[in-house]
């Protein structure tokens, strides 16, 4: 949620930030219900005032014996214009929340300018794809060979975009998720958790979800969400809290299912495990001082980078433009990783800097060492992987000619010592 008072001080500088977002101004409106807001309670408070002037001359009245029949018949009538007057300051200040909870955030300045993905920058590139002596097959025929995907039975139990799993697929899928874990905890400080995937409404409005987006998530009939990711719940664990200096920076990683309902992306993505409705990830959160974020992004970027050089996975780092960049997010890093049986870099991270936008909604807030008074942290989270989508990047880059998958060295470990799965 974006500050109403620098929208109020810098209404041109809003609405060009609108403009980066492909959005119309709003400024104007915005700012004429601010005043109305403000009008309102100018009068609320002089009502207020009036009634205290009374109330004081009535109780000087009866001291001396006079009549205050007409004082009070005067207070009486105040009754009506102070409950209108604060009914119409709430419908303003209802009014004005709701615009700015539609709002998107503000780019940071070097985000590039772009109506769509196609202007996206990309960054840097890790490693080479690999040069096949045979004709590379996709993750759903690799997976189907080896007897560990199976789409058609998953559909009769659940429809399109789901999969079972099995054998050793599954078990690689698990390893992958433990790798991430076990990366993120032990060499670069999050502190493992385990959070809800079913939250209430104010955990997706402090992230954003709510109310832009609620057809993007699954709810249950007694008003549950299923989370789509936990950057959700990790971020929430500071809502409502004013932290110490000196808690900062929290960094939180979790592996959780996620849910998404995949609105709008009919026909996209139908084949195989690219686009479900259930997945998993293993999620980053940062919770830092505002003069910290940006140093944080690229720490968080790199730590979700790293999982891809232990793997030995090529991949690319792109900036998203900001016709591309989500809703909440200043800028975000997505690190696409080298698919050969799509010929393509696919998605399978985004690390973002949310700014304070998240921690205005949630009032996550600081307490600093020196002054007076709190500020809001800066949030900030990011995919350390999708595991689903490093899974199918492991099974494509690393087929054999004989439909066998060769084990990445640092999945071993996890995989009982195995060094190749092959088909049942």
């Amino acid at each position: 949620m974006l500050d109403l008072r620098w929208i109020r001080s810098n209404p041109e500088d809003f609405d060009r930030a609108l403009a980066r977002r492909n959005a119309d101004p709003a400024s104007s409106t915005i700012l004429a219900l601010d005043e109305k807001r403000r009008a309102a309670q100018t009068a609320f408070q002089e009502v207020q005032s009036r009634r205290k002037e009374l109330s004081k001359a009535i109780g000087q009245a009866k001291g001396k014996g006079e009549d205050a029949a007409g004082l009070m018949a005067e207070v009486e009538g105040l009754k009506d214009k102070v409950s209108a007057s604060e009914a119409d300051e709430k419908a303003a200040a209802d009014e004005i929340d709701a615009l700015l909870a539609g709002f998107p955030n503000i780019l940071a300045d070097d985000v590039p300018d772009g109506a769509d993905e196609s202007a996206n920058v990309e960054l840097r590139r890790h490693g080479e794809p690999r040069t096949f002596e045979f004709e590379p097959q996709d993750h759903v025929a690799i997976g189907e060979a080896l007897g560990g995907m199976d789409f058609e039975r998953a559909s009769k139990l659940s429809g399109s975009r789901f999969v079972v799993m099995q054998g050793e697929v599954a078990r690689l899928h698990r390893a992958l998720a433990q790798f991430m874990l076990d990366l993120h905890t032990s060499e670069f400080g999050y502190l493992e958790t385990n959070p809800p995937v079913l939250v209430r409404d104010a955990a997706l409005f402090g992230t954003g979800q709510l109310p832009k987006f609620a057809e993007d998530s699954f709810q249950t009939t007694d008003g549950f969400w299923l989370t789509a990711t936990s950057e959700i719940t990790m971020t929430n664990l500071v809502a409502g809290e004013i932290l110490g200096e000196g808690d900062l920076p929290k960094r939180f990683t979790a592996h959780t299912q996620c849910f998404r309902s995949e609105a709008g992306s009919a026909g996209r993505d139908t084949r195989g495990m690219i686009r479900q409705h259930q997945f998993e990830k293993v999620e980053l959160v940062s919770i830092t001082m505002p003069d910290a974020s940006t140093d944080e992004h690229e720490r968080m970027t790199a730590c979700a980078e790293e999982v891809l050089k232990r793997l030995d996975l090529p991949y690319r780092v792109m900036v998203l433009a900001s016709g591309d960049t989500g809703f909440g997010a200043r800028k975000t890093y997505d690190i696409e990783v080298w698919l050969p049986g799509q010929e393509a870099y696919r998605e399978t991270s985004s690390c973002s800097n949310m700014g304070d936008f998240q921690a205005r909604r949630m009032n996550a807030r600081y307490r600093p060492f020196e002054g007076k008074g709190t500020a809001f942290v800066h949030t900030l989270n990011g995919s350390g992987l999708a595991v689903g989508r490093t899974l199918i990047a492991v099974l494509e880059n690393y087929q054999q000619v004989d439909g066998s998958v060769i084990v990445p060295e640092v999945l071993r470990p996890y995989m009982g010592g195995k060094e190749k799965i092959g088909a049942v």
